[in-house]
């Protein structure tokens, strides 16, 4: 097992450049690059209208630019070269791509993101800033996904064909077919001030008062500001999860060697416990690296927005939006290499739940 590890580890490295080298090569022929961002604003600002720029770009703010001149960018039209000629150096656009690619993987190896272009905060500060929101959200979901889940499975697997099989697939297929989104939009209308009731809040995690609250009520008031969010990414998690559960003891139930084992005497728990759960719980820790993922990201996004949740979903959104790379490249280095390492550690957990499994006598 000791061999397998490290051959995983070396081959996170050439992954995660990978990863990085395709994101950042796809990044160079996308329209409206930071340059692109900042002369958007710094033209509108001088016909009279929209927003200054302000940010990592505050310092060209203010200043007057000669608008004679050319540029190469998309609406550059009239602005001085010497305005471009400083942007691009400001954003680290006037060195060669594979120099700046080189130059920012060095620094991701130490862990050293830089800063935002457009918030003059770091990115690790940003990311640390919005953790808060996607670990309630991530933690809570794979924990209730897992927990509820993987019993209701079971129970549907060994009752499969009976009443309460029949009604609650109804309902987890009538969930699941449900957009998470269109959800939540019904549970705030619901319960959130809308046109019925008004039990619940309608932004962030935690009430403006939460420090002056003692420990008890600052779990209430957490757990009150966080149900309808959970409640609405746990209708398709709980879906998938039970399901594929299910699917799973029910393939493993049908083999012959659970006919040898009930043949044998064995108690109908200890044939489903003792031999059954090992081999159908496999396919269910192979889905834990993305569920993983997705929960902490991705799956987050809509709800965040939603409920006005200040997370790591909305805070990647816009960074894209934005284009601002160093938030863009920064959470992508961080998720790919999380997603790496709990790919190792599902890998390690199988052979917990499966001792016979051995990686050392396959190839990586």
């Amino acid at each position: 097992m000791g061999g397998y590890i490290l051959r995983r580890l070396a081959l996170m490295i050439p992954t995660l450049i990978g990863i990085m080298a395709i994101s950042f090569a796809v990044v160079q022929f996308a329209p409206g690059g930071p340059v692109e961002q900042v002369i958007s604003d710094l033209t509108k600002g001088d016909r009279g209208g929209g927003d200054r720029l302000s940010g990592g770009g505050s310092e060209l703010s203010g200043q007057n630019f000669n608008l004679e001149g050319s540029g190469s960018y998309r609406g550059a039209q009239g602005l001085d070269p010497e305005l471009i000629a400083k942007l691009e150096r400001q954003f680290g656009f006037d060195k060669p791509p594979l120099e700046r690619f080189v130059s920012m993987m060095w620094n991701y190896a130490r862990f050293d993101f830089g800063e935002s272009f457009f918030r003059n905060t770091s990115v690790v500060d940003l990311i640390l800033d919005k953790m808060p929101v996607s670990i309630s959200l991530g933690i809570w979901i794979l924990l209730f996904s897992y927990v509820i889940s993987i019993p209701l499975g079971i129970k549907k697997a060994v009752s499969d064909g009976s009443p309460f099989d029949v009604w609650t697939s109804t309902l987890i297929v009538v969930g699941y077919a449900v957009p998470s989104f269109l959800f939540g939009i019904l549970l705030i209308v619901l319960f959130a001030g809308g046109s019925f009731f008004d039990w619940f809040p309608l932004r962030g995690i935690v009430s403006d008062n939460f420090d002056q609250l003692n420990w008890w009520q600052k779990v209430l008031d957490y757990f009150w500001h966080m149900t309808l969010p959970l409640i609405t990414l746990l209708l398709s998690a709980f879906a998938t999860t039970t399901l594929l559960t299910k699917n799973s003891f029910i393939d493993e139930i049908r083999k012959q060697y659970v006919v040898t084992a009930r043949a044998k005497g064995l108690a109908e728990r200890q044939v489903l416990y003792r031999h059954v759960f090992r081999n159908a719980m496999l396919i269910i820790i192979a889905g834990f690296p993305s569920a993983f993922i997705s929960a902490f990201f991705t799956g987050s996004l809509l709800i965040e927005y939603i409920f006005s949740l200040d997370g790591l979903g909305r805070l990647g959104y816009e960074s894209i939006i934005k284009r601002d790379y160093p938030i863009v490249f920064g959470t992508l280095y961080i998720f790919s290499l999380m997603g790496l390492v709990v790919s190792l550690l599902s890998d390690l957990i199988y052979t917990w739940v499966d001792p016979r499994i051995d990686f050392d006598r396959r190839e990586v």
